[in-house]
């Protein structure tokens, strides 16, 4: 397979989606043969199908392919196409996990999957925990598999051995964060710094930075191009979850996406929250506390709930930090010299990252 998706202008970013989905779909279908000769459940494979297909943007997957752009790379893309289908996979794993211990409802509009288990147990007295299980089994799955497609991608000794180094600091970085995330709910909650911490482990390394690196690493590059990724991925990627954070709370402002409830119902440790508690009044602060965490969190009590995160400025601070870091990778960019066609894309899809409306 060669790239077909570049040239002196551009990079055809939904070529490079559709041949990552390719990849997906080609190796799923060799999934459910051997399930089928092995007498497997063939629901696992199709639950992972369903829910790569229910949406996503495949930011990380497109990153990894631009990075490999901008490091130099040229000629068949077969390897980083492999690579960066492995990132969806890894970040199916992260997500089907991050919904069990949140108890999520949905995800990308669907039944999560923790919550598809339960209801296939019907009126089992054990189908929340056995659904919680089959869902975490399912996730280890999708992580399992996200490494063996990566041990397709053929590289060489030295790439390998890169690769797979950074992959490892990913998933590592992934777990430190969501353990932050998991063990600091509810303390500490209008800790600014501590809420972006939790940001930089969880989403901006493996959504932003790690990406990139990988698709360098696939090209060969030094660590000085490692390094501007670094700086370009840190600020971006914290300015994704701060906008995403917004998204859960407030919506788009086209409707593209509705006002959410599952952040303020979990209590969800976001820089928008520290910000709002941060600027409360006693009387904003308490209620704050009342509302936010409530399993049983209502649209009125939430609305209430938003006026106060609006009239505390958290909103407009939120959105000053999401433009702050979207200037800085700008100028990280304009200092680059990253070939014409990698340098429009990511600068797309720093568009695509900070300013989404669903």
């Amino acid at each position: 397979m060669t790239s077909g998706v570049v040239d002196a202008q551009a990079i055809d970013l939904r070529a490079v989606q559709c041949q990552v989905d390719a990849v997906l779909a080609d190796f799923l279908a060799e999934k459910t043969r051997a399930a089928a000769g092995r007498g497997h459940p063939p629901e696992v494979v199709q639950t992972v199908r369903d829910f790569l297909a229910a949406g996503g943007k495949r930011i990380r997957a497109l990153l990894c392919v631009v990075g490999w752009y901008a490091a130099g790379g040229d000629g068949d893309a077969k390897a980083v196409l492999r690579v960066a289908a492995s990132l969806e996979l890894f970040v199916a794993f992260a997500l089907i996990h991050d919904d069990i211990m949140d108890d999520s409802a949905s995800r990308r509009g669907r039944p999560a999957v923790h919550r598809v288990m339960r209801a296939r147990l019907g009126e089992d007295e054990r189908a929340e925990r056995l659904g919680a299980g089959g869902a975490l089994l399912v996730g280890n799955l999708a992580l399992m598999w996200a490494q063996e497609l990566l041990h397709t991608a053929r590289l060489e000794p030295g790439q390998l051995r890169r690769v797979h180094e950074l992959y490892d600091a990913m998933l590592e970085e992934v777990m430190y964060g969501q353990y932050l995330d998991v063990m600091g709910t509810g303390r500490g909650a209008d800790d600014v710094e501590a809420a972006l911490r939790i940001i930089r482990y969880k989403t901006a390394t493996a959504t932003i930075e790690r990406p990139l690196q990988l698709g360098a690493a696939v090209a060969g590059t030094g660590e000085a191009t490692m390094d501007v990724f670094t700086r370009l991925g840190l600020p971006l990627g914290e300015a994704f979850q701060l906008r995403d954070d917004l998204l859960d709370v407030f919506g788009s402002p086209n409707g593209a996406c509705a006002p959410g409830l599952s952040d303020l119902r979990e209590g969800k440790r976001t820089v928008l929250l520290a910000l709002g508690l941060q600027r409360a009044d006693q009387v904003q602060r308490e209620r704050l506390g009342r509302l936010v965490g409530r399993a049983d969190l209502g649209e009125c009590e939430a609305a209430e709930a938003r006026t106060i995160l609006q009239v505390t400025g958290a909103r407009e601070q939120t959105e000053r930090m999401i433009a702050s870091r979207y200037e800085q990778v700008l100028r990280v960019l304009d200092g680059a010299g990253f070939p014409r066609a990698a340098d429009g894309a990511l600068r797309g899809l720093a568009v695509t990252a900070t300013r989404y409306t669903s």
